[in-house]
């Protein structure tokens, strides 16, 4: 199947005793048995396992060409049961500019149990080689990051992986599987807060795990098993719901995105406009490499260098919403340094880029010229 295809039949059925074309929400936590230890289709207790939820994370695997998916009460909880394939005295090298929820619960969490975490900028793969010794197990990688989309070239970075312990997760969330397939370029695990372009609504919160290999899925379902970290029943049907208009969502997302980032890079009052799709972005190259299309996220700072203006700037938007989050339908605008990052300690963000006077964009699928016309009104301040 094409991707279009795959996002409304792939790995899916009609519901076998009704026929239902969509699954149902299967609201039930246990599941009757015959006689002891003889299931019916498989299923126990919802925990372990649960119609709405199979159906949702083998849709997952078909979008991600994957063996195995995983469904998550968040994005958080999903790369939690990541991090618990790891033993204590084994080192993680995760790129530097990436989500502050992921930066806090590494340095926060889990660095208490004995995981050693070096982050790295990734703009010289070759660098990376000299960091890899027998007590590396895992490399986190975001592309495009968040928030300033900066890339990494997972082809390249699988291949100082290949052959060796050690496991490649590649964060696609801001991509979604529309514009790149990390596991067909080599990675083990893809992640994704489901609750961001999977969903596509801002109605859910939920996480994702696709793994290239039955056996790697095996054992992080069991840490889920374990651990609990699942998503329930009716969120578990929303995102599958957003899947089925993912290409239709990203495709829109992308054409406006781009011309929101041109827009942006002509406007004087603009400094740097953070953006793949933009010639302008050092790692252009690669994106036309690595992605299919640009998708919805643009970043950008002002030439003032000044807080007050970005602050100024999202108080008067009117058709863009000042909210955490992106990946919905509706565009939203985003002050990293206050909100999505402010985990991550001043003088890290500085190092990083991450300025105060930066703003992070979800760019929609709402009509362009008012998207354009809105941001207009706003700089104007």
């Amino acid at each position: 199947m094409k991707f279009n295809t795959k996002v409304i039949h792939g790995n899916q059925q009609a519901e076998p005793h009704t026929g239902s074309v969509n699954v149902p929400v299967f609201l039930t936590s246990t599941f009757a048995q015959k006689t002891p230890g003889q299931l019916r289709a498989g299923y126990e207790y919802s925990r372990g396992g649960n119609p709405t939820r199979q159906a949702l994370e083998d849709a997952l695997a078909s979008i991600e060409n994957g063996a195995r998916g995983l469904a998550f009460g968040s994005g958080l909880a999903a790369i939690d049961c990541v991090l618990k394939l790891l033993n204590p005295g084994d080192e993680v090298i995760a790129v530097d500019d990436l989500y502050g929820g992921t930066y806090r619960m590494f340095t926060r969490l889990f660095s208490k149990y004995e995981l050693k975490f070096t982050f790295v900028n990734f703009d010289d793969i070759s660098k990376i080689s000299t960091l890899l010794n027998e007590k590396t197990k895992l490399i986190w990688i975001e592309t495009p990051s968040n928030p300033l989309m900066k890339l990494v070239d997972i082809e390249a970075v699988a291949n100082f992986t290949k052959g060796k312990d050690i496991l490649l997760a590649v964060d696609n969330t801001f991509a979604s599987p529309y514009l790149q397939q990390p596991l067909d370029l080599g990675a083990d695990i893809v992640m994704h807060s489901a609750t961001k372009y999977l969903g596509g609504h801002s109605d859910v919160v939920a996480g994702a795990l696709v793994t290239k290999t039955p056996e790697l899925g095996e054992k992080l379902h069991f840490i889920q098993f374990a651990s609990g970290g699942i998503l329930g029943p009716h969120d578990s049907y929303l995102v599958l719901r957003g899947i089925k208009t993912l290409a239709l969502r990203m495709q829109r997302h992308s054409e406006n995105g781009i011309k929101v980032a041109q827009f942006l890079e002509k406007h004087p009052a603009v400094g740097d406009v953070f953006f793949p799709g933009l010639e302008s972005h050092p790692q252009f190259k690669l994106a036309t490499k690595q992605m299919k299309a640009f998708g919805g996220m643009v970043s950008f700072n002002f030439k003032s260098g000044k807080k007050e203006d970005a602050i100024h700037f999202l108080e008067r938007l009117q058709v863009f919403t000042l909210a955490e989050s992106l990946g919905g339908v509706e565009s939203l605008a985003n002050h990293p340094a206050m909100m999505t990052h402010a985990s991550i300690p001043e003088e890290k963000r500085a190092e990083l880029g991450i300025t105060d006077d930066l703003v992070r964009l979800s760019v929609g699928i709402e009509d362009i010229e008012d998207l354009l016309q809105d941001l207009e009104q706003a700089l104007k301040a």
